[in-house]
């Protein structure tokens, strides 16, 4: 699709933060970033960093690496990165004294920006791939205020923090794209801890990030409501299987959501090809947002609605 499209993105440098391994819409979209010309650099949750590259250099990943031209996937750089703190003295002492944290240095958000503008002069593309909850399984009466305010700063704050440090190194016209879900909307039942206000706050910030990156260094800023994909990060919610089978039930399309098609919306956001486009969530989930009316709910009786139907449910 990136072909399809003429996406030319030569020359350009992307930073995609959120990737720790080859699942994910974190990874699609570096690919297709690849695929259309872009240097890649990957910001890895710090802890996992070792994890990452191991995996990488053992040849777990090779398979996923594969880009349309048959070339397998690089990137010009790996940063450690927690996007929970944007300097070091925000980092309590017991995360720095953390086993997981041990012999790593430099990654709060100002201190990576740091080291992308020491290592790179500027980037002109930023993906923020980055969502975490440590009380997602709990329902949000249940949520505890720690918990919603680490889902807040994790998942939504760090879109802020981003743009505010990687803005100034960013040059003029370069653009900047987030992840949403439809739960920053519609009540998803399980999908808890804040998350879903986490992803209120960051559409909502989308578009006032929009206004002021925009006016300040010409950047534009968008985001995607994409469909639930089943990545490793979005099985630990533990009901990712149903929430995909609900789609596929009741979306306009009746297909699964590939990582991939996410990916090509987004390579197209970022791109020229979209320079007049900012401030906006674009839907990427097979029109399941359009629904107002599950089409396998019981309530419907042994027989499904379909488009032919000739219903008494119809509104008169």
């Amino acid at each position: 699709m990136v072909d399809m499209l003429n996406i030319d993105l030569k020359g350009k440098k992307a930073l995609v933060v959120g990737i720790g391994d080859d699942q994910g819409f974190g990874w699609a979209i570096a690919k297709a970033l690849a695929d259309a010309g872009a240097t890649i650099l990957i910001g890895t949750w710090a802890p996992i960093v070792g994890i990452f590259k191991t995996s990488w250099e053992r040849g777990k990943f090779d398979e996923s690496r594969r880009l349309r031209s048959g070339k397998l996937f690089e990137y010009a750089k790996l940063y450690a990165i927690d996007a929970a703190f944007d300097r070091i003295e925000d980092v309590p002492q017991e995360v720095r004294e953390n086993k997981r944290y041990a012999g790593l240095f430099n990654y709060t958000v100002s201190e990576v920006a740091k080291l992308v503008e020491e290592d790179f002069g500027q980037i002109d593309l930023l993906v923020h791939s980055l969502a975490n909850a440590p009380e997602v399984t709990k329902n949000l009466l249940d949520t505890s205020r720690q918990g919603y305010l680490a889902a807040m700063s994790s998942s939504a704050y760090s879109w802020i923090s981003l743009l505010n440090h990687f803005g100034p190194i960013m040059s003029p016209n370069g653009s900047a794209l987030s992840l949403s879900y439809i739960a920053s909307e519609r009540v998803v039942p399980g999908y808890g801890g804040g998350m879903s206000s986490a992803k209120a706050a960051l559409e909502s910030d989308t578009r006032t990030l929009a206004w002021e990156a925009g006016r300040k260094w010409n950047i534009r800023v968008n985001a995607i409501s994409a469909g639930a994909l089943r990545s490793r990060a979005a099985r630990a919610i533990g009901m990712i299987d149903d929430m995909i089978a609900y789609a596929k039930a009741n979306a306009p399309l009746t297909k699964e959501l590939e990582a991939e098609e996410v990916a090509s919306t987004a390579a197209f956001l970022l791109s020229p090809l979209a320079s007049a486009i900012t401030g906006t969530v674009l839907y990427v989930d097979n029109g399941l947002h359009a629904m107002g009316l599950a089409m396998d709910s019981q309530a419907l009786g042994k027989q499904p609605i379909t488009a032919s139907s000739d219903s008494s449910l119809t509104p008169r």
